[in-house]
């Protein structure tokens, strides 16, 4: 039987290789494998446009996912449901919020109608859960940080280069171990570099604890 853990971590680096990159500087194994966990969710939700084409079909979707926080968030999740497991152990073990959570699905229902990007809902909210879980604190210090890899994210290089040295000196209050979670924030710098290029990105940024 496969291990819930590998596949979790084989779905992540499949669906968003930058974030499973920065993810391997976690050195803690089980606190890395809670941040796939996290990590697993996103990608779930992002997956639902790539297999319906109807609007209301993927929104139907969406409203499932809405739907099982409810069990997540009251410690009784789908069974052999492995993202969702998952994220019920995470959500007690840390203490994190359901809001993000609802705002992130909320905002992923209002962008297969047309809407335009929610930068806070769908990378802010998130960021600052991952940090949460790696130990931050100071959860307002991850918003910058955040900020700058949505913008890469949605393809506004500029703005999110010019971003880029608030997020850092932000970023330098954070503790080292909560690092990778804003860790993303530093491909902005050569955010359309190959896959060699983003993995230099990472590393240098990782060793110097800076994005």
């Amino acid at each position: 039987m496969a291990d819930p853990a590998n596949s979790l971590d084989d779905q992540v680096r499949a669906a968003d290789p930058d974030r499973w990159l920065s993810s391997r500087f976690v050195a803690d194994e089980r606190l890395r494998a809670d941040l796939i966990a996290l990590y697993a969710f996103e990608a779930e939700l992002l997956a639902i446009p790539t297999r319906v084409t109807q609007p209301l079909l993927a929104e139907m979707r969406y409203v499932w996912w809405r739907e099982q926080m409810d069990g997540v968030f009251a410690g009784v999740p789908r069974k052999g449901h492995p993202v969702l497991e998952a994220l019920t152990d995470i959500v007690a073990r840390h203490g994190l919020d359901r809001a993000p959570f609802d705002a992130l699905v909320e905002a992923h229902i209002g962008r297969v109608h047309g809407e335009p990007h929610d930068l806070d809902a769908f990378y802010v909210g998130p960021m600052q859960a991952a940090a949460r879980l790696l130990g931050a604190a100071a959860l307002d210090d991850v918003v910058p940080a955040a900020r700058v890899w949505g913008l890469t994210q949605t393809g506004r290089f500029e703005e999110a280069r010019a971003a880029l040295p608030e997020a850092a000196r932000a970023a330098r209050t954070l503790p080292v171990a909560a690092f990778p979670a804003v860790l993303p924030a530093t491909l902005a710098r050569n955010p359309e570099a190959g896959p060699a290029g983003k993995r230099l990105q990472l590393l240098w940024a990782a060793v110097r604890g800076r994005l």
